[in-house]
């Protein structure tokens, strides 16, 4: 027994001499180095090279880029970052998470800190790490996107390529393209590249400027796998469209991946050169949808879960039959319901979550004018609203047109002679024509059809 205790007092020994020779301003250094020895490269320079942390007092505090950053990286390595703290201290450290915002470039740019190797970041972006497969709830919305989604991780380069996932706002586009990069990080030396097409744009643009094209065109050609969210940017930007389309050719000739993600079908991108079109109908198509009644409580279940938070039944079928169409306000709902329970001690129940969400909740049962959907139909079809009231009858002006009064008379209440007002005092003829013609198109075509309730769904919304 004596020869045991005298083991224990020698260990306590060597760590206490261990962690005698860190300072506190090193100790996140050697944490950091011992993670480098433990995961993949790439992973280590997601999560792991651009944070910073505070030593003292037995508490290390990790700064980290964004608030969202925190559950990915304690999911993923706050055991291995308690365990080694453990191990460097020789006894349990209080691990704290700070935001820090001058940390959000760094975590973006993902530049690797070592200035002995001159190699392109793996990780070009910022990937959310929040947005996995494994917390992405599976409806009969979704379910083909997200297979399409896995089968692209699994195979990048090789199949459905490019994938072109479209749908809504919130609707679950942008979770799975980002799922997609987080599978695609584990794998080393797997070079991704992940961008808005409004940031895609703003980067070229600033190239040009400073003659550095040369640059920007090597930097997204040496990539494996090619992310843009939100294409539909750069719909009539002919110069950005140029230096895409040729990006595109360079990329998919050497089976490097592309995925992209829009607001619309490729065919429904007005400004848009046939050449990139046609390239977007290469691989998959795929049309993500407005979750279901079903979908939409899972969902809630799930970030409830998450959230560490309880809801009940009643309150998450109220939020799931009156927020419809869009996920984020579902998921916001949910986070203002939290923090008004957290901060006035109140139980979330059915009085409480309609107090607390009445505008939201107002807004989704909202008329709507027909002014509302004039504007959403020409900012859908990239028309000015003008349009809308004017002789023009050309067809880029009058289909758009047709479908607003198509919707009027769906959406409000208004008699034919009214809507025809709101449409540069047409006749109340003019108006039940283009009623017919879309409903007739709606028969005669399940293309069209599935659109015009995406159109549909986004004026409700």
């Amino acid at each position: 027994m004596d020869l045991l205790n005298w083991l224990d007092d020698q260990y306590d020994a060597c760590i206490i001499q261990q962690m005698a020779n860190i300072p506190d301003d090193s100790f996140w250094q050697h944490i950091s180095d011992k993670l480098q020895e433990k995961i993949p490269a790439a992973r280590f320079d997601a999560w792991i090279r651009s944070l910073s942390a505070n030593y003292s007092d037995n508490k290390l505090t990790i700064k980290v880029p964004s608030r969202f950053f925190i559950d990915g990286l304690k999911s993923n390595y706050g055991q291995q970052i308690t365990d080694i703290a453990y191990e460097l201290s020789g006894s349990l450290i209080i691990i704290d998470y700070e935001v820090d915002a001058s940390l959000a470039n760094q975590a973006i740019a993902n530049t690797p800190n070592d200035s002995a190797v001159s190699k392109p970041s793996l990780v070009d972006g910022f990937i959310d790490p929040r947005f996995t497969f494994d917390n992405f709830v599976v409806g009969s919305g979704n379910e083909f996107c997200h297979a399409a989604s896995r089968a692209v991780a699994d195979n990048p380069g090789e199949i459905y390529n490019p994938l072109y996932l479209y749908g809504g706002v919130g609707l679950g586009k942008t979770h799975l393209i980002n799922a997609v990069a987080n599978s695609l990080i584990t794998r080393n030396d797997t070079k991704i590249a992940y961008r808005t097409g409004e940031r895609f744009t703003n980067e070229l643009i600033q190239a040009i400027r400073n003659g550095t094209s040369e640059q920007f065109r090597n930097q997204y050609r040496q990539v494996d796998v090619l992310i843009i969210d939100d294409i539909q940017f750069i719909a009539g930007k002919e110069k950005t469209q140029e230096e895409f389309f040729h990006t595109f050719n360079a990329l998919y000739e050497v089976k490097k991946q592309i995925i992209l993600t829009s607001d619309r079908s490729p065919r429904e991108l007005t400004n848009l050169m046939e050449r990139l079109r046609s390239r977007f109908n290469w691989g998959l198509v795929a049309d993500i949808q407005a979750p279901d009644l079903e979908t939409r409580l899972a969902i809630l279940s799930s970030k409830a879960e998450l959230a560490g938070v309880t809801l009940d039944k009643d309150v998450s079928h109220l939020l799931a039959a009156r927020i419809t169409n869009n996920v984020r306000e579902l998921e916001g709902a949910l986070t203002r319901l939290t923090a008004h329970s957290t901060l006035t001690g109140r139980i979330i129940d059915l009085t409480f979550a309609r107090h607390v969400l009445r505008d939201l909740l107002h807004e989704e049962v909202r008329a709507i004018s027909i002014e509302d959907i004039q504007k959403k139909i020409s900012s859908y079809f990239n028309i000015n609203i003008r349009e809308m009231s004017s002789s023009k009858r050309s067809k880029n002006i009058a289909y758009p047109r047709q479908i607003a009064m198509y919707a009027s008379k769906e959406l409000t209440t208004m008699s034919l002679p009214e809507i025809g007002r709101n449409f540069g005092g047409r006749d109340h003829t003019t108006v039940l024509h283009a009623v017919r013609k879309i409903k007739k198109l709606r028969d005669e075509s399940d293309d069209f059809d599935d659109e015009m309730d995406r159109i549909l769904n986004l004026l409700k919304q």
